[in-house]
């Protein structure tokens, strides 16, 4: 097991609290040397040490609490043996569409809510897809959450790859879905596999049997749909709105009937926590087998900040402060 500091620097507060405390001292002595003057008995020194001791562990447990401390402990990783899943991300330009230049884009959107559907299924191996017209792997298949985080957030992009035909306006061509089944995207053992498009839905005409046709292969691969899209959003470059881009208002029919045509299903954006849902449910359950090992985080500071509730109420139902 690590502890990591996510903010080390809020344990100054800690530190901070020192200085009531040197003052409340240099009170204490004071008032003692006054005492002497007048002929006063002392006052004992436990009645100090006390409210002292918890003020400074309240204090050193909120300076705690402050530097985010996090457990991290190493856990089993159990995978699926008979599952696959894969999420394919639409790359080409339209997905750079946004209603205002400091709005998120479509592929920004997107790539968030493939993130919550890969946490979905932490026990199946997930792998990362790029879309324009043709589909690519740019990750397999893998049970390590880090490196598909890695390859979301690093490796891919709008055109990377580009399109092989550039020069045309739209680029994305959803009848290359066909080729998860023969291009070898999936390893034997999955039985049970999973595509999961986030697009914007803007394609090329769609042969809606020829797709089936492909998926329906066994083992099937079952389809979900996320779209993005919004008539209001728009295509920025260089601070101005491209005139050639104009949001395709039939869009969601040819997702529609897509996934009529292989029993797939569409949802919105703002239904990523019912697609996730869909996801798993799809996926089903199956045999596990432990696969390396997990990093499980634990954040402490909550733990810390009610830890320094105890100190603090001593110290404040005093009677005699």
């Amino acid at each position: 097991m690590d502890i990591n500091f996510l903010t080390p620097i809020g344990a100054v507060l800690a530190v901070a609290a020192v200085l009531p405390l040197a003052a409340v001292a240099l009170l204490w002595r004071r008032a003692g040397r006054l005492r002497r003057s007048l002929g006063l008995p002392e006052r004992p020194r436990r009645r100090l040490a006390a409210p002292m001791l918890a003020a400074s562990g309240a204090a050193a447990l909120l300076g705690l609490a402050a530097a985010q401390p996090v457990l991290e402990r190493t856990i089993p990783r159990r995978v699926r043996t008979d599952a696959e899943a894969y999420l394919v991300l639409d790359v080409s330009r339209s997905m750079l569409a946004r209603e205002g230049l400091d709005s998120p884009s479509r592929f920004a959107r997107a790539r968030a809510v493939a993130a919550r559907i890969r946490a979905a299924v932490p026990e199946v191996r997930v792998g990362l897809g790029s879309l324009t017209d043709r589909v690519l792997p740019h990750v397999f298949p893998t049970a390590d959450e880090d490196v598909f985080a890695a390859a979301l957030a690093d490796s891919i992009g709008i055109e990377r790859p580009p399109p092989r035909a550039s020069f045309i306006t739209r680029a994305t061509s959803l009848d290359s879905l066909a080729e998860l089944s023969t291009k070898g995207f999936f390893s034997p053992a999955a039985t049970r596999r999973l595509v999961v498009v986030l697009t914007d839905g803007e394609s090329e005409p769609v042969t809606g049997d020829r797709v089936r046709r492909a998926l329906v292969r066994p083992p099937a691969i079952r389809i979900v749909f996320v779209q993005f899209w919004d008539e209001d959003e728009h295509v920025y470059s260089r601070g101005a709105v491209e005139p050639q881009y104009r949001p395709d208002p039939t869009a969601r029919r040819i997702l529609d009937a897509l996934a009529l045509a292989t029993r797939g299903s569409v949802y919105t954006e703002q239904e990523a926590g019912e697609a996730a849902a869909a996801s798993r449910r799809l996926l089903g359950s199956g045999p596990t087998r432990i696969e390396g090992r997990g990093r499980e985080p634990v954040a402490l500071a909550p733990f810390l900040a009610l830890g320094a509730l105890v100190p603090a109420g001593l110290f404040l139902g005093r009677r005699d402060r």
